[in-house]
């Protein structure tokens, strides 16, 4: 099979502005994924893919590949889907490798890819981590089914606590494996209810009748959605075993 990751960024985060290009121990964040993703032995090609012309002249500077699409799309997935289509070889696999988890392992991604790979019946595969409960809406929670199979994605705590306690949470970890024309087939769908009530771009694939499974991941790994993580993730690098391969 022949598979690549695609890390979909812009420029205007609504809670973060300009993140993507962020300062983490003197390299820009979206670099950062770039290079960790690079780490990853299961993909054949990576590209960022951008909304603005700044982001392209960073990877330029970093010799990294980069693609240019619109500014229109209202998410991530939308972007790939654009990217994917332009490319002119064809991928039977397409890893969504979000631009804002500066700390992704390559170990996830290869792991994500090897699950794709053994349930190719699946069209996209969504990794979780196990956490302790926490209120937070910028973090989004799975429920799956016995057999692994994703039912449901929200922001708030999922399943609620009426009867029993509950002791962890799954969490979305933000690779997200998808087969090519399942990508397609999303990208041709305008924006459906549950999607624009939970803001969660994956809510249209199950809407839509794409079948998710989820894999369990060890580990950890956060997005960058406010000032709190910036300062967190940058704390965190300056320890972390991946950056020293590559700072």
């Amino acid at each position: 099979m022949k598979i690549i990751g695609l890390i979909p960024t812009r420029m205007n985060s609504s809670r973060l502005p300009y993140k993507s290009l962020l300062p983490i121990n003197g390299i820009p964040m979206i670099v950062h994924v770039y290079k960790r993703s690079k780490l990853a032995k299961k993909l054949d090609d990576l590209i960022i893919c951008c909304d603005d012309k700044k982001i392209l002249s960073i990877a330029k500077k970093y010799n990294i590949k980069a693609m240019l699409t619109s500014k229109h799309h209202s998410n991530g997935t939308e972007r790939i889907a654009e990217a994917s289509s332009k490319l002119k070889k064809k991928y039977d696999i397409i890893v969504d490798i979000q631009g804002d988890e500066p700390l992704i392992s390559p170990y996830h991604i290869d792991q994500v890819v090897d699950y794709h790979i053994k349930n190719f019946n699946s069209d996209i595969i969504l990794p979780s981590l196990k956490i302790k409960p926490i209120n937070s809406t910028n973090i989004v929670k799975i429920v799956k089914d016995r057999s692994n199979n994703v039912l449901y994605l929200s922001r708030s705590n999922i399943p609620f606590e009426f009867k029993s306690n509950v002791k962890f949470l799954y969490k979305h970890l933000s690779i997200i494996s998808f087969k090519n024309k399942a990508l397609q087939k999303y990208s041709l769908k305008k924006k459906t209810y549950l999607e624009k009530i939970e803001d969660i771009e994956l809510l249209r694939a199950l809407e839509i009748g794409l079948k998710i499974k989820s894999v369990n991941l060890n580990g950890d790994s956060f997005s960058v959605d406010v000032l709190e993580d910036y300062q967190k993730a940058s704390e965190y690098m300056k320890n972390d075993k991946f950056f020293k391969l590559y700072k």
